[in-house]
């Protein structure tokens, strides 16, 4: 036992120098008298921030679900009584559009309470386990369990196991769990950067590219550039109050999300909440349409003229940096009925993406740049205002294009509150159609086929029209193998958009993800692999595993990397939350990194394990590439949402086994 016990300690010290597993959960017991023979069982869980753990209470399903945490208690010989269930406080709750439910889940800290009433007076400790899975919003990790000894004195120890229980047999099963795969040091784990910062600054940069060709803004560019070059006493002066004005331009828009930053530091959720709330998304799939009515001339929307009257006189009478900065929001509220529907889109989309108050604010700043940039450049390079367009008909075209882009937008609104409510209305396909018809629209207006009120007379298309035109069938074009049934009903370029494939009004396959032949034991994958001399793509998921599902739906569904899993690779999918029961042969003891004893009792447990002491990994999704050899074929790698990304990491996959 002696040599076993070196042995284990040797592991454990090799196994902790490489592990690259997470913990963000710290548990920890306490016992408190509350009256004679009544206790009180405290299960302190403390979360690292971005962490979740989910409800005792989430609904059973044989659907997608999160794992809820479950409390046991080892009462077999009738000691003591359990006084009511495990209390639990109220939690966050919100409706999940992958999971399709409302799910109640801690942030930060909880406290579970549970209160005993001791009968035999012998009692002198009870002893607890919590089984549990904490998940943030990338990734989700493999269940697991964790044992209590609560001494009713007041202490309390987490039961890591006895050592001396590991049999020999145990170290034999859990050695065939080792793979001992080759190649780490070539192709070191890579983490996924997130760029989403950067994709929603480089989008409101855009919309604010846009704000600027629109009627309200354009003209204002030359007027006020003069004003600050020619109106004051001396040209340094004029620069400097020209690039001012343009820095308070790009401070008011980033001002604007403030407020957001005030509600999300009262409440986290707040902003995901209003992503998802059904009331909401139809207000704003109202909004968007009279914005769009707007857009296209019927009426026009304007703020207060009091308000602008009375800023502008503000500006005129103060002067000096507040003067200019009251020019600035002068400007920010006479444009609003141009700039307000682009902003609300950016608004919107921030919110629907759960993206929260910074990407908001990271918009905005865009918006506000662009915006700004004009008003510095040309105080720079007056001559450069000579080159600008003259002010005409062709703004006003830009007004309705941005009308058809606002409907197209609003549906967008409408399909998250159908979604939510399984209404059926607007399955993926219907969706796609509304785009359809929206998009033929735009192509009549621009080959002046329909006008709207605020059209000039018909004249000659000019080039730029007709290139757009061309452009927006190209796209219609497009979007119409989106309403069959086929591999190319997937369209790449607006993932996220339309509603999930699986939402579909054909019938879909349900063997694996995306009807692909997915073995679910390694053994069998390998087996497979090595009679038909192909690759392997371990896919290491859960059933409780939000962006698993992201990942299968959104990137697997991709035409070119489904014919890759289909054809080029043997994929396994082990599941490590599966809770079915293991064999009694099959079950067995494993001694993990921290030192804690672990009973691999379920399906989950065994895959769990497999994972982490193979790829020092604990967190779904996550995807390996090997050959029948363990050899890696490319770095792991987790969730990948960039398409384009994960099916190049498929291709190297395949190019290095081909050689």
């Amino acid at each position: 036992m002696r040599n076993t016990l070196s042995l284990l300690t040797i592991f454990l010290f090799s196994t902790t120098l490489f592990s690259q597993t997470l913990d963000p959960i710290k548990w920890k017991a306490t016992i408190e008298k509350e009256a004679d023979d009544v206790y009180v069982l405290y299960f302190k869980a403390t979360l690292d921030k971005g962490w979740h753990l989910y409800s005792q209470n989430e609904a059973e399903t044989d659907e997608i679900a999160p794992t809820p945490t479950e409390f046991s208690f080892d009462n077999t010989t009738e000691t003591y009584e359990l006084l009511g269930e495990t209390f639990e406080p109220k939690g966050i709750e919100k409706y999940d559009n992958i999971f399709e439910m409302d799910v109640k889940y801690f942030e930060d800290e909880v406290t579970f309470s549970q209160k005993i009433k001791r009968i035999d007076k012998n009692l002198k400790a009870v002893k607890a386990e919590v089984f549990f899975s904490v998940c943030d919003d990338e990734k989700c990790l493999a269940p697991e369990t964790i044992e209590f000894d609560l001494d009713l004195s007041g202490e309390a120890t987490e039961n890591k196991g006895d050592l001396s229980s590991i049999t020999a047999e145990d170290q034999i099963k859990s050695k065939a769990l080792n793979i001992e795969v080759k190649g780490k040091e070539v192709f070191p784990s890579e983490q996924v950067e997130d760029k989403s910062y950067l994709n929603i600054f480089i989008l409101g940069f855009l919309g604010g590219l846009i704000a600027l060709l629109t009627p309200c803004v354009f003209p204002m560019i030359p007027l006020t550039v003069s004003f600050f070059t020619k109106g004051a006493k001396d040209r340094k002066k004029g620069l400097f109050n020209a690039i001012l004005y343009g820095f308070f331009i790009f401070i008011i828009y980033v001002l604007l999300s403030l407020p957001f930053h005030l509600l999300d530091s009262v409440d986290p959720e707040i902003l995901n909440n209003i992503s998802t709330n059904v009331t909401l998304n139809i207000i704003f799939f109202v909004i968007f349409i009279v914005f769009a009515i707007s857009f296209f001339g019927y009426f026009e929307i304007t703020l207060p003229a009091s308000w602008s009257n009375s800023l502008d006189s503000k500006a005129n009478s103060i002067g000096g940096v507040v003067g200019v900065f009251f020019m600035a929001l002068t400007l920010a509220l006479v444009s609003f009925s141009c700039t307000g529907p682009i902003l609300g889109s950016l608004l919107g989309g921030s919110l629907s993406t759960d993206g929260g108050a910074m990407q908001l604010s990271f918009g905005m700043g865009g918006f506000g740049l662009a915006l700004a940039l004009p008003f510095g450049l040309f105080a720079l390079f007056p001559n450069w205002l000579n080159s600008l367009p003259k002010s005409g008909g062709w703004l006003n075209t830009v007004k309705v294009v941005l009308g058809f882009i606002e409907i197209a937008l609003a549906f967008k609104f409408l399909s998250n509150a159908d979604l939510v409510e399984h209404w059926g209305i607007l399955k993926r396909e219907v969706f796609i159609a509304i785009w359809i018809l929206t998009g033929i629209g735009m192509v009549l207006y621009l080959f002046g086929k329909i006008r709207f009120p605020h059209d000039g007379p018909k004249q000659k298309l000019g080039l730029a029209r007709k290139t757009l035109g061309i452009f927006t069938l190209a796209f219609v074009m497009y979007l119409i193998p989106g309403l069959t049934n086929t591999a190319y009903a997937n369209l790449k370029l607006l993932s996220g958009f339309p509603p999930p494939l699986f939402y579909s009004v054909y019938e879909k396959e349900a063997h694996g993800p995306l009807g692909l032949n997915a073995y679910t034991d390694f053994k069998e994958g390998l087996k497979a692999a090595k009679a038909q001399n192909k690759p392997i793509m371990i896919d290491f998921t859960g059933w409780a595993c939000v962006n698993c599902r992201k990942m299968e739906e959104q990137v697997w569904s991709d035409p070119e990397i489904i014919d890759i899993l289909k054809n080029e690779y043997v994929l396994i999918s082990l599941y490590v939350d599966d809770r079915k029961k293991l064999s009694e042969e099959e079950k067995f003891k494993y001694l993990k990194p921290d030192g804690k004893v672990k009973n691999i009792k379920t399906i989950g447990d065994k895959w769990a394990t497999f994972q982490t002491l193979n790829f020092q990994n604990n967190s779904q999704p996550y995807y390996v590439l090997l050959d029948a050899g363990m050899n890696l074929l490319n770095h792991t790698t987790a969730y990948t949402p960039d398409t384009n990304e994960y099916l190049e990491w498929l291709k190297t996959g395949l190019k290095n086994f081909s050689k």
